[in-house]
This record gives C-alpha cells, structure tokens and sequence, in this order.
C-alpha cells in the first residue's frame, strides 16, 4: 500500500545523482633529514665549537638545536633557526672541560617529521704539561706496567678515571693508572703506548679534559 511521505519523516541528505562523496586528503607530515657539513668538536675550554650543516628538504625559519646526552636523557645546549636551503650554523661555548656525546636535532611540526642525527664527543679542554716514563713492574693502581700499555700517571685524580688527551691533531682517552709526575710543573706522565699514540716528544703541553 502507498503511503505519502509526512512533515514527520526526516528528509535524507543524499549527493545529488552521478556525483560521489568523497573525504578530503588526509596530509602527511613529510620526513626531514639533518646534513652535517663541519664539526669542530675539539676546543679549549672557553672557546666556540661550531657545527654546520643543513635541514632537508631546505626548510629555512625552522629551530635547530644542539643536545647532549646526559643521565636523564637529551638536553639542549643552544639552538640557531635554519636560513636559507635549510643551512644552519650552531656554536657553543663550553664552560668547563669534560667529554659529551653530542646530536643536532629538529622537533617537526604541523608539516615536516621530527629528525636527529649524532654528531660525536664534544671536547672541552684545557692546557696541561706533560712527560712521559717507561719501564716496568706495578704502577700505584694496582696493574702492571709494559710497553704497550695505555694511561698516563696523575697525582689527584682517582685511579681508573678517564683523560681525554690531544697533542698535534691526534686524540685518545686512557685510564689514569699510576701516581706522578712528581716534578713540579709537570701534571701528567705519559706511559710510552700513550706518548706513541700521540706522536709526543719527552716533554711538552698537551690538551686535556681532565
């Protein structure tokens, strides 16, 4: 039986014929990359570390930040904003010497991806003297002494602690292991494995996070 339509039935909100209904495009944030250009990671306490580089795909007004890892996670030590093509340029002045592992990082937002990328340690030095003394038999923290062992001789600092040391563009980070130098003036002594490696001479400064 027909029945006519009524006030009381609701109308139904139908496309018109031949036309489809469809959802707008759901955008997606695009991926970003950090490209490292320079690193001078290598300073004298109180002096610029610089790292360049450039946030692709050359995204210009967008913050760049410079983090380091500590116990608790990342935290920033300074941030530039990208210019032109993407391209930034972050300094730091470190306080204090001491070793840190480093990153750059981008946040996103509405429209680009979060990105990071690792940039390595970043040394914080200070000028020491040194000398350097061979030989063998036990050394004051407890080990043995030979010609190819790593460390060098320090009168305060604890037994076991690490020293990042640099001399004419070579780096390497050795235990203190033993108790010296006992000339005055003098704050390290080199075993002869860690005068190698450096390329060091008998007496000389070296640079030194300690």
């Amino acid at each position: 039986m027909y029945v006519p339509a009524t006030s009381a039935q609701p109308a139904l909100n139908l496309a018109p014929a031949g036309i489809v209904s469809e959802a707008p495009p759901i955008l997606r944030p695009l991926h970003t990359t950090l490209l490292l250009k320079g690193a001078d990671l290598n300073v004298l306490e109180g002096h610029a570390s610089s790292i360049t580089g450039a946030l692709r795909p050359g995204l210009s007004g967008r913050t760049v930040t410079l983090q380091w890892l500590t116990r608790h996670g990342w935290r920033t030590l300074t941030r530039t904003r990208s210019g032109l093509h993407g391209r930034f340029d972050l300094r730091f002045v470190p306080r204090q010497t001491g070793s840190e592992l480093v990153r750059v990082s981008f946040s996103g937002d509405a429209s680009h991806l979060a990105t990071h990328r690792r940039v390595g340690t970043l040394n914080s030095y200070r000028v020491a003297v040194a000398s350097w003394y061979g030989g063998g038999g036990q050394t004051a923290c407890g080990g043995s002494l030979t010609s190819s062992t790593l460390g060098v001789a320090n009168k305060t600092l604890p037994c076991g602690t690490l020293v990042t040391l640099r001399y004419g563009g070579r780096t390497v980070r050795v235990p203190v292991i033993d108790r010296g130098p006992f000339v005055p003036g003098r704050e390290f002594d080199l075993t002869e494995a860690t005068k190698r490696a450096l390329g060091f001479g008998d007496l000389g400064e070296v640079w030194s996070t300690s």
